[in-house]
């Protein structure tokens, strides 16, 4: 990442690949199916349904992977770049405070989760770039985080539903103020600082590599930000 020319790095989903394959898959499972149903007696005719729901299930699965974006992350001189069939959300370096993977309490042993954390210094820009239908997507997606490190305090699990659906109007550092979906990812956010450290999550499905070594070459990369902006 130093110097003034730098290429960006881009990060492909592990949950991307295969897509086509099971698309042929499917095609082929749609096509035995039929066979399968038009000669074979009846009492195989319940087997029939059964592989071509399975056929149908494969078809769907390599259509959503065929949708998503070719690349799920760009690293740039600048920023962090997610992409997402739904919209995406970007970070500036100047804006990101650091990226790890978070642990959590098991037992008396604290155990990272596949996934890596994002502590930013600002949410306003963030919520600026992110879509609505992204910001859905992702308080969807990161509910199960809101389960891990909880309050020992909060047996009856108020406390998580409350977390869980806080829709107040939310004040950026700025001033303005939000409602809706983007306030709701806003408090969302704050919640799960308290909890694991870190604002916003990208699971290790979206990387082609560990969680580990994707947050190690973040960390690279931002110290070789600095160290051009030093000289």
């Amino acid at each position: 990442m130093s110097g003034t020319n730098v290429e960006p790095i881009f990060i492909r989903a592990a949950s991307k690949s295969n897509g086509i394959t099971s698309l042929i898959m499917g095609c082929v499972g749609l096509i035995v199916s039929a066979l399968w149903l038009v000669f074979l007696p009846d009492w195989l005719f319940l087997a029939g349904i059964f592989l071509t729901s399975a056929a149908l299930v494969c078809l769907l699965v390599g259509y959503f992977k065929i949708r998503e974006p070719d690349f799920s992350l760009e690293i740039a001189k600048d920023f962090i770049t997610y992409r997402h069939r739904l919209g995406s959300w970007r970070i500036h370096w100047d804006n990101l405070q650091r990226a790890d993977c978070p642990r959590v309490r098991h037992g008396l042993d604290h155990v990272p989760l596949e996934t890596v954390g994002f502590k930013l210094k600002s949410y306003t820009d963030f919520l600026h770039t992110i879509s609505p239908r992204l910001a859905t997507h992702l308080l969807m997606e990161q509910r199960p985080l809101l389960m891990q490190n909880t309050d020992g305090n909060c047996a009856s699990g108020s406390c998580y539903e409350q977390s869980m659906f806080d829709d107040k109007q939310y004040v950026m550092e700025d001033g303005t103020v939000i409602k809706g979906i983007k306030a709701m990812l806003a408090h969302r956010m704050v919640e799960l600082r308290k909890r694991l450290g870190y604002d916003i999550f990208i699971a290790s499905s979206e990387l082609d590599r560990d969680a580990s070594e994707f947050a190690a070459l973040i960390a690279r990369c931002q110290r070789a930000r600095q160290i051009d902006e030093a000289q």
